[in-house]
This record gives C-alpha cells, sequence and structure tokens, in this order.
C-alpha cells in the first residue's frame, strides 16, 4: 500500500488505537510508525542514506526526506548522508559545517516483506513504551499497598494482575504455607521495582515488615495524619510481630489507638496476616525503657548498657527466662530487631554466680600480682578496680579515699603493679619477638605489649595483617547461626578492646600504610557530623 494514498487518515486512526490500548501516548505510537517507514525507505534508496520520515500529525500525509550533513572536505566519509562544504555551496550560500540539507523524496510502496518488517519495528517500539510507561507509573508507588487478582502460580511464585501491569509474590515473601488460586484476590506490599530487559520487574511481598506498618496505616487515622508514628516494625510472619509506637500528642495513647475499640483496628490487620499475633509496644527514645517493653510479655530485673563494648545484657527472673527468650528464640529475637541492638539474656541467678566468679577472678588478680592478702585484694574490687593498669595509673586520690589506705599504702600498691605491668610487658615484647613479629607493630601506637603478643599467636605479626582485621576480631561480638545466638570471642576482647576503639585502630592503620585518605576519611566524617546535626534538627 502507498503511504500516501486515499487512506491517510489510517496511520492516524491505528496510532490512536494502539495509543489506547496500550495506555501510551499516541505521539510515541507516530513516532514508531516514522521510524519503521524511514527503515524501509532506506531498503529502497540505499542503507547508507539518511532517509527521515515525518507524518503529519492532523492529515496523516507521510514526508520522505534525505538529509546531508555539511562536513569539512578530511572528514567526508558517507558520501550519501555527507558533503562538503565546496559541494554544499551548489544549494546553499554560505554553507556551514554541520548544515543540513534536505530534499524531499517520493514515498514508497511497502511490499510484503518491507511492511512486515516495519510492523514489527512499530511492535518492538510500542512495546518499550509500554515497559516505560509501566516503570514510570509503578516506581512512584514502591512501598506501598497494591490490590491485585492473581492470573498464575510460576515455580512457586504468584504472578498478580495487578491493572497495568503484572507484579511477582515470589516463593518468600508469602506467608507461611498461603496457597492461592487463579482470580483470589490479594492485598500486598510494592517492594521493589527494577527495570529489566524483559520489562519493569515488580516485586510484591506479604513478609516485608513495612507490609505491617503500612496495614497500621491504612486502619489507624492517627498513624495517616502523623500523630502517631511507627518507629520500628519487626516479625517473623505468619507467627508473630513486634511493632514500635510513639504519639506525638500527649492525649493520645499510642498503644490504644493502634488497637481500637475491642482491638478492631489491631484484628484487621491481623487478620490480613494469617493470625499473626502483634504485640504493639511503646516506643521510648531510652534505649533500656524502649528494651525493657520490647521484652513484653516478660518481667526484666535489671539491663546493663556496656556502651564500649556494645553489649546489652538483660536480667530477668528466673521463671521468667523461657518467657523472655521465646519459643525457639522468637520473643529476645523479634525483640532484638525491634531495638537493634543485641541482647544478652539470663536469670538473677546466672547474672549473681557471674558477679561472683568476677569478684572472685579479680580478688586472685590483685593477690598473686600485687602480693595482698585476700581481705585487703577484696577492698580493692569492692571500690571499683578491676584492672592492675587502674592501680598503677589512677590519681592517688581515689586510693587515698579507700578507708585504711594512707599514703604510704597508695605509693606502694602503685608501685607493686606498676612493676608487675613492665615485668608482663617485657615477657611479652619476648614472646612477640619470637613469634616474628616485625617492628611496624611495635611501632603502632594503641596496642600494649600484652596485646602484641595476643595478636602473634593469631597470626597478626605485621602492621599490614592488622590492618586487613575486621573490628569484630578484635573487639568480640555475636552472630546468628540458624536462630541462635553464637558468641565470637575478640582477640583483644580480654584486655577490654571496644568495637569503636577497635575501628579507630584499624583506620589509623590503613590511613599510615597509604590505603586510606586522610583527607577524604575526615571530609566523610564531617558530611556523617552534618548529616546527623541536620537530622536531630528535624527531629
Amino acid at each position: 500500500m502507498a503511504i500516501t494514498s486515499a487512506n491517510q487518515l489510517e496511520l492516524l486512526q491505528t496510532a490512536e488505537a494502539v495509543a489506547r490500548e496500550k495506555m501510551i501516548d499516541p505521539d510515541l505510537v507516530i513516532e514508531a510508525m516514522e521510524d519503521s517507514l524511514a527503515r524501509a525507505a532506506k531498503s529502497r534508496y540505499g542503507a547508507e542514506m539518511d532517509i527521515r520520515v515525518h507524518i503529519d500529525r492532523k492529515t496523516g500525509r507521510a514526508t520522505f526526506t534525505r538529509v546531508r550533513t555539511v562536513v569539512a572536505d578530511e572528514d567526508l566519509e558517507n558520501y550519501q548522508a555527507e558533503l562538503s562544504v565546496a559541494q554544499a555551496k551548489q544549494y546553499k550560500s554560505d554553507p556551514q559545517i554541520g548544515d543540513e540539507l534536505i530534499d524531499e523524496v517520493p514515498p514508497v510502496d511497502l511490499g510484503r516483506i518491507a511492511a512486515q518488517s516495519a510492523k514489527q519495528v512499530i511492535l518492538q517500539r510500542v512495546r518499550e513504551a509500554e515497559r516505560d510507561r509501566q516503570f514510570e507509573e509503578f516506581k512512584d508507588r514502591n512501598g506501598t499497598i497494591i490490590n491485585g487478582l492473581v492470573k498464575r502460580e510460576e515455580y512457586g511464585n504468584i504472578i498478580v494482575d495487578i491493572g497495568r501491569g503484572e507484579g511477582i509474590l515470589r516463593r518468600n515473601d508469602k506467608i507461611g504455607r498461603e496457597s492461592y488460586r487463579p482470580n483470589d484476590r490479594i492485598r500486598a506490599y510494592i517492594k521493589d521495582v527494577r527495570r529489566e530487559a524483559r520489562g519493569p520487574q515488580i516485586f510484591l511481598s506479604r513478609t516485608d515488615p513495612q507490609f505491617m506498618a503500612e496495614l497500621f496505616k491504612m486502619e489507624v487515622p492517627e498513624i495517616y495524619d502523623g500523630i502517631i508514628e511507627i518507629k520500628a516494625v519487626a516479625r517473623d510472619p505468619g507467627s508473630r510481630a513486634k511493632i514500635g509506637v510513639i504519639s506525638h500528642d500527649s492525649s493520645i495513647d499510642p498503644v490504644g489507638a493502634c488497637v481500637g475499640m475491642r482491638g478492631s483496628r489491631v484484628q484487621a490487620v491481623v487478620g490480613e496476616l494469617q493470625g499473626e499475633k502483634i504485640d504493639i509496644i511503646p516506643w521510648n527514645e531510652d534505649q533500656a525503657t524502649f528494651l525493657v517493653n520490647a521484652l513484653q510479655p516478660a518481667e526484666v530485673s535489671k539491663v546493663v548498657i556496656d556502651e564500649e563494648a556494645g553489649k546489652i545484657e538483660v536480667v530477668v527472673p528466673d521463671e521468667q527466662l523461657s518467657l523472655a527468650i521465646g519459643r525457639r528464640g522468637q520473643n529476645v529475637r523479634l525483640a532484638s530487631q525491634l531495638t537493634g541492638l543485641d541482647i544478652d539474656i539470663m536469670t538473677e541467678a546466672e547474672e549473681s554466680a557471674r558477679r561472683q566468679a568476677e569478684f572472685a577472678e579479680r580478688t586472685k588478680l590483685f593477690v598473686d600480682s600485687l602480693d595482698l592478702d585476700e581481705f585487703f585484694a577484696q577492698l580493692l574490687v569492692s571500690e571499683g578496680f578491676t584492672t592492675l593498669e587502674e592501680v598503677a595509673y589512677v590519681e592517688a586520690d581515689e586510693l587515698l579515699s579507700i578507708e585504711g589506705i594512707d599514703d604510704d599504702t597508695a605509693a606502694e600498691l602503685q608501685t607493686r603493679a606498676a612493676e608487675y605491668i613492665d615485668a608482663q610487658n617485657r615477657k611479652a615484647i619476648e614472646a612477640a619477638r619470637e613469634l616474628g613479629v616485625e617492628d611496624s607493630l611495635f611501632e603502632f601506637d594503641g596496642l600494649t605489649p600484652q596485646m602484641i603478643a595476643a595478636l602473634a599467636k593469631d597470626d597478626v605479626k605485621t602492621l599490614e595483617d592488622f590492618a586487613t582485621c575486621a573490628d569484630w576480631e578484635l573487639a568480640g561480638g555475636w552472630t546468628t547461626v540458624d536462630g541462635k545466638r553464637v558468641k565470637d570471642d575478640g582477640i583483644l576482647e580480654s584486655f577490654g578492646m571496644t568495637l569503636e576503639t577497635a575501628q579507630k585502630l584499624i583506620m589509623t592503620a590503613r590511613v599510615l600504610l597509604g590505603w586510606v585518605d586522610l583527607a577524604e576519611l575526615e571530609a566523610d566524617a564531617e558530611d556523617e557530623t552534618e548529616e546527623d546535626a541536620a537530622e536531630n534538627a528535624e527531629v
């Protein structure tokens, strides 16, 4: 069919019909047509020609033009699409490099093969436009809840019709053993929208913690209005969850508002989550208070937060231990996720036994190293002294404040402690040398000889070895294996090394070795400080 025929308006009608069906801009369809016609024309006039097609948006008339670009004489390569300045003077006065000479050429009649090729180009461009439209539409809905209909199941994944696109509910994003049949209604959280070659991939989830947060936002007007804020969510999907909330209006109880009259609001959420039990926890900026709340329904006797060691110890009555830990560690695991803290739970009896063991251990240390009788050593421990370094280098006034210690006794204690430390350091240096420790590690500030000896036993013998260590390798920490928290002992943990100190020492070593640029490090730290200040100002 000739493009310039009595049916010129067919082009516009076809473009409008396709645009309506695919819900895309008609101009995109017409541009695809122009591109396909230009390719067909090149097969007639020559592939090296720059053929362009313009379809009039009112009449549907397709105009075919040949474009030649003016280039410098030495750059002339394609004689079909380019011409020199001298050649251009035949058609235009004072031509400049970069000018385009446009000549109209006769339209082409599409043969069967050319027409099929043009159709494929149009379909491809329309598909691309449809994918772009879907991506732009759904990327702005990321993090929201959407309703859809189940279309089919593929390898355990559920394909969901969500209106102008399809969503994927993967197997691990379903709650428990949920099963769906075609045309079942489903509500899910848009977890991620990705632009991929085969089209936008819209990933849905019913297990994401934010799915529950969005459900509460739908059921609780105070959350939607910003009066109540959800600060944290932790879930064991299909089984149990904890949600931390705070009210910005002192007259509104955040927990009561989320529960609703006779539990109507929370039950609506529970029903959507397949009976998942939900603990609604009042959020508190005080870590200890929030942690006590998060461990509900267990009662807590004491919380010990050791910020330097990065540890949180919770003491509960003996009969409350199983309740605090929960079935298969569920309660303490959810509380840990909710608060962002590593929690170590012990009974009152265990805590008492530990304190007694620590007291006895420190007493023995002072008896053996300072040649003291047991009563005097216990006196030092009772006054808060835990290491020889504290005794040796503390201000003398602190020792003198202990009843029964005079100037001479204080001086003698500090002398004995310093001499013992020096002797231990000499032994440590000798042992480290024998293990092959290099001078670079001895010359590094922040490590004592005994620390260096401990590092050497773990095959850390150079500054390079030290710089490759992770902070938890030095200070220790906790990991979760098969749902159980497992202690990782740090090489320098027994010396009181904290994660923060370990991070600083490791970074200092990397700067000294030239692995990290100090200026960039300081700039990053300054940026973080400014961000923190901005966040605090917003709060």
